[in-house]
């Protein structure tokens, strides 16, 4: 199964979205779902990718901060809207303002890598995976 979950991975990184843009989303989605494995992962990614420090630290409060881009903004929004899942539609603000960005198949790789790290986050917690011991790769 690890191997589907990662041929996925590999969808996702070759769609053309930022690594950086990715990698937020995943922390925030990590946050969410209160994953202490994932949440040092995608912190430890991004800053590897030279992420500033109030940014990665204010990421859980992204919406009270002016530290993120319209396009960091209506994606960490739609993370948040498709992690928390409420039994109405999807608000109609969240997905028009991706449609300024990004084209309809654009979001249908930020839909897939919200749910991917979704179900890691899921899997993680249930082996309960130990936080702290994740080191980035380079390459």
């Amino acid at each position: 199964m690890i191997n589907k979950l990662m041929d996925i991975e590999l969808l996702i990184k070759n769609s053309g979205l930022s690594t950086h843009l990715l990698e937020l989303l995943r922390l925030r989605v990590a946050q969410k779902n209160g994953c202490a494995y994932c949440v040092d992962m995608h912190h430890k990614e991004l800053k590897h990718l030279n992420e500033t420090e109030v940014r990665l630290s204010s990421v859980c409060v992204w919406e009270d901060t002016p530290y993120y881009t319209p396009i960091e903004r209506c994606v960490l929004a739609y993370a948040d809207s498709l992690t928390r899942l409420t039994r109405g539609p999807l608000a109609d603000q969240v997905f028009d303002a991706l449609l300024i960005y990004f084209s309809k198949q654009e979001i249908c790789y930020l839909t897939l890598a919200i749910t991917q790290i979704n179900t890691w986050t899921r899997l993680m917690k249930s082996f309960q995976f130990t936080p702290g011991k994740y080191k980035v790769q380079n390459g």
